[in-house]
């Protein structure tokens, strides 16, 4: 259990007295405002009128993507929860009487609706459904609400669909309210009445509560504590707004597939804001994409400190649970008992997300540039045109009630078949579409036709409908393959897809809901086979997304290399030893100075986002971690300068030279290090000379000697003109590795 300073209380203290300064009612303007989160603010900067305008930009972009209601829509969302509350009252004043409880007791017992999730944050898109939960007094039992309760629901007019999942890790009724989808779960707190203004974040309520009811409850406590934790409401709305609607065009929309949740995506945004607590959304969706391109997984986030609660029920600490330590992207909610909400993540998913990630942040740099606008962050590339190896799902049911059921359990599990697809050496990615398709039945013929515009299509021969399935009612997920380079490979996938169909059919039967005519199968398909499961029309616009994402790609690239060439012109033309001073007339420095602003660096000014705790975390380091290069050398002060952003001694006069950074690393046991180059001209130095040296070779090759450790690396810059094959000699126990920069 981690150790925790402020408590609720203090964080809401400190929350209005940063808005009082904030909104210039605050006399004492010498004291520094209160943080809201783990770290000080990094930016404390009032937004400029540009700013304001690209928010208004942003905000109508955002119209035709439906994702604002409006009034007459939420007026009736507020009638559906004030029928649904008068339900609950009644039906709990019902059950009190019949357990023999007087009448004028019973009516004071209460009960309540509460709401969670995007309504409750506000961010619910036209069509969203309610995340709601019904909290009764200690004489009303689970059993209560999911039998008589459920009958009540089912008599009422206005719903439909109304099936109950008491065998969930959450438990919960599912319904449809007057055109509203509804998600009712349900918490027995240990009290006897339920007033109406009752405030559920208070922690003792968790104190002789069964687990389900905890987890039932925390979806609120949750929602309420980062709606306190935020500085600006408005802002954080807007800009959840836009990366919720960005997350699900690009695909990584998905807590049960190992993306991210709805919950998740809230507290990334919501620690953005505390970190620019000034800015405007347009300026926190940029932010955003900066931040955590470049966090430093498996750091966690975490919005405030963890309370310090002792109620015996398990949190978060990966320096008890050995588990938590194998946690990829652990995110941590700020309500008591804390839970990672993407214990989902797995290797690929990651890998996704952070290319996706990187990709945000480019195009976020390409707008505040004013080269681009909003609509192009929402334009995804194509996920069928970017792989060449499918793994199909097809999930088939004989009746729609039992299709429905049957799908929400196959989906809670695809993100086991990729674990089994990611043991197997030879893949690299298995990327799952959260996208489910359904196969409609008499639209295979016209998916026969050759639409790809390749000649190996032609020789497929004509598909037939009962080869795919028969059942009538048939879903489909499609998983993207990216194997490992290597000659004459092949790869047997049996055994992964084997094993995963079995463990979903026994789970069925273990949980009584396999029922006849409800089947999974898994298929290997290349792309060129792709229009056999779907429509002709929908992968021709996928093919066309996919050119307008590499012609854009295109104009990224040669925009930066045209910026980078420009900045390099600009400091050849310095004297040595000067640095370049911002000045109107060069537009080489200005270009540099834009992007120095736009990828501003999180190692100095912005070293409090990079974690969010104050000691390293006892998590278990990835490969890639482990792997990193290090080019780290001693500075004329003595302190340690990255190799990459030294400046040589002297400046080049021809931009067309090229550098050469050499990393040897040394066993203890080696004396002697030998380089030569294509004339065999050796240069050599003894290991424990520490100082630094040059020596000159022919061909103009000069080489520069850093430094040599026993136990370290020995890092050496190289510069030649003009360019030759330079190789490198070396003892079988040394390591060698050559990065090229230009």
């Amino acid at each position: 259990m981690w150790n925790s300073e402020p408590t609720h209380r203090q964080n809401q203290q400190q929350q209005q007295q940063y808005q009082h300064q904030h909104n210039g009612n605050s006399t004492s303007g010498g004291q520094p405002a209160k943080q809201l989160g783990m770290t000080s603010a990094i930016s404390l900067a009032e937004p400029k009128p540009a700013d304001l305008q690209r928010t208004e930009n942003l905000r109508a972009s955002l119209e035709p993507f439906n994702v604002f209601e409006s009034q007459d829509e939420l007026n009736h969302r507020m009638e559906i929860l004030a029928k649904l509350n008068t339900l609950v009252k009644q039906w709990v004043k019902e059950i009190s009487v019949s357990k023999n409880m007087p009448e004028a007791a019973a009516e004071k017992l209460g009960g309540k609706i509460y709401t969670f999730g995007s309504y409750r944050l506000g961010v619910h898109h036209k069509g969203a459904d309610i995340d709601a939960l019904c909290v009764a007094p200690r004489n009303i039992e689970r059993t209560d609400y999911f039998q008589s309760f459920f009958e009540v629901l089912k008599k009422q007019p206005e719903v439909t669909e109304c099936r109950s999942v008491e065998e969930a890790f959450v438990p919960v009724i599912k319904m449809n309210f007057d055109g509203i989808e509804i998600d009712l779960l349900f918490a027995r707190l240990s009290l006897k009445e339920i007033p109406d203004d009752f405030d559920l974040r208070d922690d003792n309520l968790l104190r002789n509560l069964d687990h389900r009811s905890v987890r039932s409850l925390n979806g609120c406590r949750v929602t309420d504590e980062i709606l306190a934790l935020v500085p600006n409401i408005e802002n954080f709305r807007l800009a959840l707004r836009t990366i919720k609607l960005w997350a699900k065009k690009h695909g990584i929309y998905s807590n049960s597939l190992g993306y991210f949740g709805g919950v998740t995506w809230a507290m990334l945004v919501a620690r953005t804001c505390q970190l620019y607590p000034n800015a405007t959304a347009a300026t926190l969706v940029h932010k955003f994409f900066l931040v955590f391109s470049r966090w430093k997984w498996p750091n966690p986030v975490l919005l405030k400190h963890p309370d310090n609660v002792n109620l015996r029920f398990q949190v978060w600490d990966p320096r008890v649970n050995a588990s938590d330590r194998y946690h990829l992207m652990p995110i941590i909610t700020p309500a008591y008992p804390q839970q990672n909400s993407t214990f989902n993540v797995s290797e690929s998913t990651k890998k996704v997300m952070l290319t996706e990630f990187t990709r945000g942040m480019n195009i976020t740099d390409e707008i505040m540039l004013g080269r681009a606008s909003w609509e192009r962050l929402f334009e995804a590339p194509s996920f069928f045109y970017r792989y060449r190896h499918f793994i199909v799902l097809l999930v088939n049911s004989q009746t729609a009630d039992d299709h429905l059921e049957w799908c929400g359990l196959v989906e809670s599990k695809v993100r086991l078949l990729i674990g089994n697809l990611e043991r197997n050496p030879h893949i690299a990615l298995a990327h799952v579409n959260p996208k489910g398709f359904e196969l409609k039945k008499g639209e295979s013929a016209n998916n026969s036709q050759n639409n790809s515009g390749n000649e190996d299509d032609l020789k497929q021969p004509p598909p037939n409908q009962a080869t795919l399935t028969s059942a009538p009612f048939c879903s489909m997920w499609f998983i993207g393959l990216e194997f490992e380079r290597s000659e004459n490979l092949n790869v047997d996938l049996t055994e992964s897809i084997q094993n995963f169909t079995e463990h979903v059919i026994m789970h069925g039967v273990n949980i009584k809901m396999l029922k006849e005519g409800m089947a999974i199968d898994a298929r290997h398909v290349k792309r060129k086979q792709l229009t056999l499961y779907l429509d002709a029309d929908f992968l021709k616009r996928e093919r066309k997304s996919m050119e307008s994402h590499t012609s854009f790609n295109n104009t990224l690239l040669a925009n930066r290399k045209r910026l980078s060439t420009e900045l390099a012109q600009s400091q050849e033309a310095l004297p040595p030893g000067s640095q370049a001073q911002p000045a109107s007339g060069n537009r080489g420095r200005d270009s540099g100075a834009k992007i120095h602003r736009l990828s501003e660096s999180l190692t100095e000014d912005n070293s409090n986002a990079s974690s969010d705790l104050g000691a390293p975390t006892p998590t278990t380091p990835t490969a890639a971690q482990m792997n990193a290069p290090s080019f780290k050398t001693s500075g004329k002060n003595g302190s340690e300068l990255d190799s990459s952003e030294q400046e040589p001694q002297q400046q080049q006069s021809s931009r067309h030279r090229r550098r050469i950074i050499t990393e040897i690393t040394a066993l203890p046991r080696q004396r002697r290090w030998h380089v030569r180059d294509n004339r065999q001209r050796y240069i050599h130095r003894r290991r424990n000379s520490s100082h630094r040296r040059r020596r000159h070779c022919r061909h103009h090759l000069t080489i520069i000697i850093i430094s040599i450790r026993s136990f370290g690396r020995t890092t050496m810059r190289l510069q030649r003109q003009p360019p030759i094959v330079f190789s490198i000699s070396a003892r079988s126990c040394m390591r060698l590795r050559v990065y090229r920069r230009l």
